[in-house]
């Protein structure tokens, strides 16, 4: 399992994923237990969703700003 999350993606991640557990709670849903997903991921720092895509957010080292 290789780290394929960046630090951007991270913050993101878990803030959605507190959103989305907040509006479970507001609305009295089971619903939002759906935000632990992101946030379990976020602290995993992999996202099975970026394979078939080939996505990756995070920054290797030695790798310049911008520049692929």
């Amino acid at each position: 399992m290789n780290c394929n999350i960046g630090s951007l993606d991270k913050v993101l991640r878990r803030s959605v994923g507190l959103i989305i557990i907040g509006l479970g709670f507001y609305y009295q849903s089971w619903f939002g237990l759906i935000g632990l997903f992101p946030i379990v991921f976020s602290y995993w720092n992999y996202c099975p969703l970026y394979i078939p895509f080939n996505i990756n957010t995070k920054k290797e080292e030695g790798e310049n700003a911008g520049i692929n």
